[in-house]
């Protein structure tokens, strides 16, 4: 043909939509074949991925909120992750450490928790949200075992950088307990208002295992050493796998503050589970883990 190349080869070159180098030599000639070899121009190696892994926290996070406005929620954690996902991919990032929560099992069929527990029984979007994420991650680390994933169930986290630098101090109403606390005992709220009394608990206020934050940023460090080792897919509870009632949690803090912490009880929060509190034994074998604060430690 006109380009030098066989009818034959022209047509796969079409076919291919690639250009074909082609040599024609005699292959009993040696010297002819390792000058080919010696002048070959070998394809450049791919780039490295611009990161070694990705850990998402990004996201909505307020179960009372999340009943009221389920869409945002759903557009915000599941689109946000699906697009994420999507530039790994494109840039060949497969190393994932997701923030899950514990409220991927819904109201809990036994306690405490362990990994084994059903999920998607969720009682709220939020939860839903984290589970669908769950999922997904799953669902791409079985089509391509190239992915590595660890989904991590936090469960209530609470506590500041002994800095004291960092912390959790919003500046609406709080919808985390303990700086909601933390506020009434500076002065700067009137009294805390208790979701609920009624619940089948000690004392019928809802039960959570809180985690202090500097555990859990550790529990993420653990995370990536994981996915190093081309685990898979793998979920943990990230909890101390003690659960404190609300009331439990306010005379922790008085004593801590020094201070009255004024409440009073109101209704019920909106997907709301009475108790929830971790296994954390699975953590601790798999990636070396164990929460190190203490309920007291947690509340200075």
């Amino acid at each position: 043909g006109p380009d030098g190349l066989p009818e034959s080869l022209r047509r796969v070159q079409l076919l291919a939509r690639r250009p074909i180098a082609f040599h024609e030599l005699d292959v009993t000639d040696g010297a002819a074949l390792q000058e080919l070899f010696s002048k070959a121009v070998p394809p450049p190696p791919p780039p490295p991925p611009p990161f070694s892994a990705v850990v998402h926290f990004a996201g909505l996070k307020a179960v009372g909120e999340s009943v009221q406005q389920p869409l945002e929620y759903y557009r915000v954690n599941l689109t946000g992750t699906i697009r994420l996902l999507e530039a790994m991919k494109a840039h060949g990032v497969k190393n994932i450490v997701f923030s899950s929560s514990a409220t991927v099992y819904g109201d809990p069929k036994y306690l405490p928790l362990d990994e084994k527990h059903p999920v998607g029984g969720c009682t709220n979007p939020y939860g839903k949200s984290k589970y669908f994420i769950e999922e997904m991650i799953r669902d791409l680390c079985k089509a391509d075992e190239d992915w590595n994933a660890v989904l991590l169930r936090y469960f209530n986290p609470i506590g500041a950088h002994e800095s004291g630098m960092i912390g959790e101090d919003p500046q609406g109403i709080p919808n985390n307990l303990m700086p909601y606390v933390a506020q009434v005992a500076v002065g700067r709220r009137e009294f805390l208002s208790v979701f609920g009394n009624d619940y089948e608990t000690v004392d019928g206020t809802g039960v959570r295992d809180y985690i202090h934050v500097v555990d859990l940023a550790k529990g993420h460090i653990a995370a990536l050493k994981k996915l190093k080792e081309n685990c898979g897919c793998k979920v943990y509870n990230l909890g101390t796998g003690t659960g404190y009632s609300v009331l439990q949690m306010v005379r922790a803090m008085e004593k801590a503050s020094g201070r009255e912490i004024k409440y009073k009880i109101t209704g019920r929060r909106e997907g709301d589970v009475a108790s929830c509190y971790a296994n954390p034994e699975l953590a601790e074998r798999e990636l070396g883990w164990k929460a190190a604060f203490g309920l007291d430690k947690m509340c200075k």
